[in-house]
């Protein structure tokens, strides 16, 4: 069911008596996620909501719960060494929330991950959900979402709900959604989410929102035009946000920024194009997008 979380997965989070941790690892749990411990240092040995047993470090963590995910709300500074302690700790799936983190810590990080059994989502992201699963590891309002076939990948949080509540009006709902972040270095991309929704049963159709800067989205298209003539298709809307934004200058995301004659929307719109997705014009059209996609085949 869907891609990367089920009911089966075991979440641990790191910050969790913290204020940003403990506001959303509460709602994680109100959705009906199954959060099995937390790690603050220092806390080990208190319970968060009376229920869930906090930890002074994710080994500990581990041992104890068999935690197979980690959530990340540490701040800024922390954030590469809370991931690398995940990491040590053999989780498969680490989500980082945390935004700002230096850009020399993402690069130490990545590195660091090479060769690893490990998936990153993030940093800088609203996480990922498999409603179906009643499974929300992150900070995306839960209501919104609903049961359903279309993959949702994004670079943008907020297009990510936008495409998400427009999908659940349409009745599609999602298999999965999975918010990758917004930073110019991060550890998965459109193509890593691409990749398993195509191998995924249960999805049928695939939204990919990306924005200005870096060539992620260009390759994405190259990959699923590549894919296409293997016979491996699923009807695919895109959407390019920042469209009007001057050169040079960035716009929200760090990584949202155009220089250098790469990365601004048109490019990343033709190859769209190009590879047969259906581009929406505006967030507000999403949905249609993804109808026309699949009407088309």
């Amino acid at each position: 069911m869907g891609i990367l979380v089920d009911e089966n997965s075991r979440i641990l989070v790191q910050g969790i008596t913290g204020r940003e941790g403990s506001f959303h690892a509460s709602a994680c749990r109100a959705y009906g996620t199954n959060v099995v411990a937390g790690v603050t240092p220092g806390r080990g040995g208190q319970f968060f909501e009376d229920e869930v047993p906090v930890f002074n470090s994710v080994e500990e963590a581990v041992h104890q719960s068999q935690a197979n995910v980690a959530l990340i709300f540490v701040p800024p500074a922390f954030a590469a060494d809370a991931i690398a302690e995940s990491v040590a700790a053999e989780i498969p799936l680490i989500v980082c929330i945390t935004e700002g983190i230096p850009v020399l810590d993402t690069v130490r990080i990545s590195r660091y991950l090479e060769n690893k059994p490990v998936r990153l989502i993030g940093p800088n992201c609203p996480g990922l959900i498999t409603p179906g699963a009643n499974c929300k590891i992150g900070i995306m309002p839960g209501h919104i979402h609903k049961r359903g076939t279309c993959g949702v990948v994004s670079r943008s949080g907020t297009l990510t709900y936008e495409a998400v509540k427009q999908t659940s009006d349409l009745g599609l709902g999602q298999s999965s959604a999975v918010g990758i972040g917004g930073d110019p270095i991060k550890g998965s991309e459109h193509i890593d989410i691409l990749e398993m929704f195509l191998a995924d049963p249960e999805t049928q159709s695939i939204i990919m929102i990306g924005e200005i800067g870096g060539s992620a989205e260009e390759e994405a298209a190259q990959f699923l035009a590549d894919e296409k003539k293997k016979g491996r298709w699923k009807p695919t809307a895109g959407f390019i946000a920042g469209r009007t934004a001057p050169p040079g200058r960035r716009m929200g995301h760090a990584g949202a920024i155009v220089a250098g004659g790469k990365g601004d929307a048109e490019s990343k719109i033709a190859a769209m194009k190009e590879a047969g997705i259906v581009v929406a014009d505006s967030p507000a059209t999403l949905g249609e997008a993804v109808q026309e996609a699949i009407n088309k085949g």
